[in-house]
């Protein structure tokens, strides 16, 4: 297996660079990486302004484009090594609400970040999916599914030009704009009760600092085709309402169009394919076409095959958010708000 990928000194793009992922991993490559060069591709002129003036750098640019623009993803991915793919239409209901929007960002998006990653010879592309897309039941998920499926098998294009492609799913991720913690935070502070879709429900929940680490970490060690997992914790969402708002009571509503009682992000399906790390699962690819050996090392770590009827659920997870854990991981992402903010 080859050494780790190096990024000092690369051309790094991040789509979607002006979102909450965006802004932690961007300030993370500019702090840790010598001579790194970053480019923001995002369609909001106004969130790459309020980016711009929270930190300024010169190795920092900005590129307005929309990943369902071919022609733009082109002349963006000139000379870049690295492509980090986050731009994706989120909101499980507006999805379902206009498909067609979904589909043409997140499917006809990956298509073009594909094609353009191939013809400008970018090195590596690793993109950014969710728990939604494994057994999906929404349009949200349905879309990410077919993304994830689009970028493994683009490695059998790719690689022989010298473009390798990945992607790594996880969950909700703790402060993020579309985090239901700060929907529970603003219903505290005008003490109304918290809507619970189901009493059942559990979620997967990850801070942005892991999240942003643990992309780090599979650009560095990806071969081409895999799906990489990070081993977070579940938390009821029962929990989850009592943790924030321990004064406050909660009202059933039902589940909304879409929504699942539980979250898996390794179906039982796809176990076969599939090998545990101290902190991570790696899904990998069917196809062993791509000009190298899938082995179980990555780094300096050996993986073991999962059993047959393995499946990693947020109901059937060994590792739970207690309601201490939950307020040490939102002061985290506080700090790392405060960090990111005093260094720009």
């Amino acid at each position: 297996m080859s050494d780790q990928f190096d990024l000092n000194g690369k051309r790094i793009l991040v789509t979607g660079g002006t979102g909450s992922f965006g802004k932690r991993f961007i300030r993370l490559l500019l702090d840790t990486y010598t001579d790194v060069k970053v480019i923001v591709l995002s369609r909001d002129e106004l969130k790459q302004f309020e980016m711009q003036q929270d930190f300024p750098d010169e190795n920092l640019k900005f590129f307005i484009g929309d990943v369902r623009d071919l022609d733009r993803l082109r002349m963006a991915f000139m000379g870049v090594d690295v492509v980090v793919h986050a731009a994706a239409m989120k909101q499980v209901p507006a999805s379902e609400y206009n498909p067609t929007e979904c589909i043409r960002t997140n499917i006809q998006g990956a298509e073009n970040v594909i094609q353009a990653s191939i013809d400008c010879g970018v090195q590596r592309v690793l993109a950014l999916s969710t728990d939604k897309a494994v057994n999906p039941i929404n349009l949200y998920g349905a879309t990410k599914l077919c993304s994830d499926k689009l970028f493994t098998a683009a490695n059998s294009f790719g690689q022989p030009q010298g473009t390798s492609f990945a992607v790594v799913r996880y969950g909700n991720v703790v402060g993020s704009r579309g985090s239901v913690i700060p929907f529970f935070k603003k219903c505290q502070a005008e003490g109304r009760a918290i809507p619970i879709t189901d009493e059942r429900m559990t979620r997967f929940w990850i801070t942005l600092s892991d999240g942003i680490h643990f992309v780090e970490k599979c650009l560095q060690i990806m071969r081409g085709g895999e799906v990489f997992i990070s081993k977070i914790p579940s938390m009821k969402i029962t929990d989850l309402a009592q943790a924030v708002a321990p004064e406050l009571e909660t009202e059933v509503i039902g589940i909304r169009p879409g929504e699942k009682l539980h979250e898996c992000m390794v179906p039982m399906a796809e176990a076969r394919r599939t090998l545990e790390f101290k902190d991570m699962f790696i899904i990998q690819p069917d196809s062993e076409s791509w000009g190298y050996d899938f082995s179980a090392q990555y780094g300096d770590e050996v993986g073991e095959n999962v059993a047959e009827d393995f499946e990693y659920s947020s109901e059937t997870n060994t590792e739970w958010v207690t309601s201490e854990d939950l307020h040490a991981m939102i002061n985290d992402t506080v700090a790392s708000d405060h960090k990111w903010a005093k260094a720009g």
